[in-house]
């Protein structure tokens, strides 16, 4: 399946392929069709990556790791054995990335083929995520730290620091796709009503996700304008979410941390 994209002359054009795997993961092929160069974003499980490339006819040359759990890296090595392509990850967690060629942080840029993604560090999820932003082909990869209606949980981090790594994210062009890491968007739908269900355009989102998954259609990718409307993890600061979670006037950061809290024993 192919994610949809621009048609901008003179602007990098990716293409994107989705790679659902294991329970609900997303893997993402992403080729530049320019100069053939290819990546794989945290591949999981190698098979379906390689059957992917197969059927599409292309040859792996990078891996983008965004964070250091196994089902984002577990197919690295196999990869880089099969392929000798060029793993790039986050410098913060470079010891717990499989086989990593290259780190990059906050700011960095990096050239797949002739498009060019910026790098953030967004710590919360793990104390090195990072997420890859290809500005001409408004896509952005996020891993675990935003999803659909949703965020990571804090296994690493706190929730400032959750909160200011969203808060990156969510000041991104409102066209950029959100290529997260799982299909969880039913579940944050459902949550997020409880606690932003005056929220008309997410009540209407919520109807609309429930129609996709029951056809058996993905949800992902996103818009970071669609999330900044719906997404209650991105709307902290909006008084109607504190008020939901009985934290009218608190500061942004208390709220996200009391809809995380939710959110964990939903």
């Amino acid at each position: 399946m192919v994610a949809p994209r621009r048609n901008t002359p003179g602007h990098a054009m990716l293409d994107i392929h989705r790679i659902p795997v294991l329970q609900d993961n997303y893997v993402w092929l992403v080729h530049d069709a320019a100069t053939s160069a290819t990546a794989v974003v945290d591949p999981a499980v190698a098979e379906p990556v390689e059957a992917a490339l197969r059927q599409k006819g292309w040859r792996l040359t990078h891996i983008l790791n965004t964070h250091h759990h196994g089902d984002h890296t577990g197919a690295n090595l196999a990869l880089k054995a099969a392929h000798g392509c060029t793993i790039v990850g986050p410098a913060a967690d470079r010891a717990r990335i499989p086989g990593i060629d290259v780190t990059v942080a906050d700011g960095d840029r990096y050239r797949l083929g002739e498009a060019e993604a910026e790098v953030f560090d967004v710590p919360g999820h793990t104390r090195g995520h990072i997420a890859y932003w290809f500005a001409d082909d408004q896509a952005l990869f996020c891993g675990d730290t935003l999803f659909a209606m949703g965020c990571g949980r804090l296994f690493e981090g706190t929730p400032a620091q959750m909160w200011r790594s969203l808060g990156k994210l969510k000041g991104l062009p409102a066209a950029t796709r959100v290529f997260c890491a799982h299909e969880y968007t039913q579940s944050n739908a459902r949550f997020a009503l409880t606690v932003d269900g005056g929220n008309r355009a997410l009540v209407e989102r919520a109807a609309e996700v429930d129609a996709l998954r029951a056809r058996g259609q993905p949800t992902v990718p996103s818009t970071i304008g669609l999330e900044r409307a719906t997404n209650p993890f991105l709307r902290a600061d909006d008084p109607a979410v504190a008020a939901a979670v009985g934290l009218s006037g608190h500061n942004p950061v208390e709220v996200f941390a009391e809809v995380r809290r939710r959110k964990d024993s939903f």
